[in-house]
């Protein structure tokens, strides 16, 4: 009977919820690589979310804080200890002799060699302790609740770092196609040089001024290659890919053309960063923290109170207890110190000024996200400036292009002229989709800098 109380005492503490020991970590399942084709930014910073190490790292953080919890909800219990022990015991030869005179007198006898079993049965309960138990506890809910927002922080930035990739490997692509598209022109115009040459309506010159410029297009389309797969490996490290490799039949969306637009008011944006950043949460929470801090601190002035009962026995020669060996005790027990040389007021001034320290950094935290935000709005309006510039532009840079075209095949312009025209339009292209990334780069800068690419908002403000 005995043995199955213990049996279901132990599956009782082993799946009793606040125990700990059926894992209650969040866990996400990770997302299925061999059924995309295409990578967008919203579904990269979802893949890095689920399978960053980081990611696992900051939750293991929160888990230790969860526990810390349960560790100071202990403290309101009783506490119950039981110890025992048993030993033989042999006197020397002069203390026995002299132990066997003094039995004799009492008409005794006694052996040189005994044996000693004791156990102790203990309760213990603090009833008050200055309220010490109460802010710790306190103290140890608001470091869960600190570590659950540096989690979402942690969220937050590998989000930002995932887009800074993403785009920076978006725009080497973007330049590839660039590349690859002036060493399709410069392939045609070749064709049609040589056909010129080889019909007597040409020159040899005009065919080697173009070869020259199709070799600098594939050095352009061999660089940019270079620099799409160097940018790739950084973006795979983030989505947490062994060996940072992608999938071979993994590729990056193509830059679209979307529509650019301006940014809200910077006041109303500062007042929603200071809501939603969870950086901002855990120094709140830190400054909370310093406060029942405080409390702890106090506690010291105060008496402590707490209830014992003890019991115990000790029997001589045989570990077969009975009713005549045990003994009981119940105590009630007070304790005050009143003077420590200082120790305690010197307690609590640290806990002050600890208070002072969080509540300082917490300022210049508020600060710091109100510049962020107002010079992220400001890049913001700068660079869809830039992009509505280069869409122009590469609108009166095509028309140049294809009016040198016409009139050098026409025999009214110079091959010189048509490469000018041609160098103009790859550089506006260039142009334009730096633009354009630097505006959807100012765009998740600002949604970072506003708390609202945490996870599980990542697509609900695209």
């Amino acid at each position: 009977m005995k043995a199955n109380i213990v049996v279901i005492l132990i599956c009782y503490l082993m799946f009793w919820p606040g125990s700990g020991w059926c894992g209650e970590g969040e866990e996400q399942a990770p997302l299925d690589l061999s059924a995309i084709q295409v990578l967008d930014l919203v579904t990269a910073q979802q893949l890095a979310l689920a399978a960053n190490p980081s990611m696992e790292a900051a939750l293991a953080r929160v888990e230790q804080a969860r526990a810390r919890v349960r560790q100071t909800t202990a403290a309101w219990w009783p506490s119950l200890d039981v110890t025992g022990s048993g030993g033989r015991v042999r006197q020397s030869d002069s203390a026995w002799l002299t132990t066997q005179a003094l039995a004799h007198l009492g008409g005794q006898s006694v052996d040189q060699t005994t044996e000693q079993y004791k156990g102790e049965v203990q309760a213990s309960w603090l009833l008050f302790d200055g309220f010490y138990r109460q802010f710790n506890q306190e103290q140890a809910v608001y470091g869960e609740k600190s570590e659950a927002a540096a989690r979402e922080d942690a969220q937050r930035l590998l989000a930002s770092a995932v887009a800074e990739a993403f785009l920076n490997a978006q725009l080497a692509q973007t330049n590839m196609g660039i590349a690859a598209a002036d060493q399709n022109f410069y392939n045609q115009q070749l064709q049609d040089a040589q056909n010129r040459y080889d019909a007597g309506a040409g020159l040899w010159g005009d065919v080697l001024n173009i070869k020259v410029q199709l070799n600098s297009a594939k050095t352009n389309v061999l660089l940019s290659g270079r620099e799409f797969e160097a940018a790739g490996y950084g973006l795979a490290a983030l989505l947490g890919l062994a060996d940072a490799q992608f999938p071979e039949h993994l590729s990056l969306k193509p830059l679209e053309d979307a529509e650019v637009s301006a940014a809200a008011a910077p006041d109303q944006l500062i007042e929603e960063a200071l809501a939603r950043r969870p950086d901002v949460r855990q120094l709140t929470l830190a400054v909370k923290q310093a406060e029942a801090g405080i409390g702890m601190a106090e506690a010291q002035f105060y008496p402590k109170l707490q209830l014992a009962g003890t019991l115990n026995d000790a029997r001589q020669g045989s570990f077969r207890l009975s009713g005549e060996d045990v003994g009981n005790t119940v105590a009630l027990n007070l304790s005050w110190n009143l003077f420590a040389g200082g120790v305690d007021k010197a307690r609590r001034f640290e806990a002050e000024q600890a208070r002072r320290e969080a509540g300082a950094a917490l300022q210049n935290l508020r600060n710091q996200v109100a510049a962020e935000v107002r010079q992220d709005v400001a890049l913001l309006e700068a660079a869809r400036e830039q992009v509505v510039l280069q869409r122009e532009s590469v609108t009166l840079v095509e028309e140049n292009r294809d009016m040198a075209r016409s009139e050098y095949e026409a025999g009214q312009a110079s091959l010189v002229r048509l490469n000018e025209a041609q160098r103009d339009l790859t550089t506006t292209h260039g142009r334009l989709a730096q633009a354009q990334v630097a505006w959807q780069r100012a765009r998740e800068r600002l949604l970072a800098a506003t708390g609202r690419n945490v996870r599980g908002q990542v697509t609900e403000n695209r």
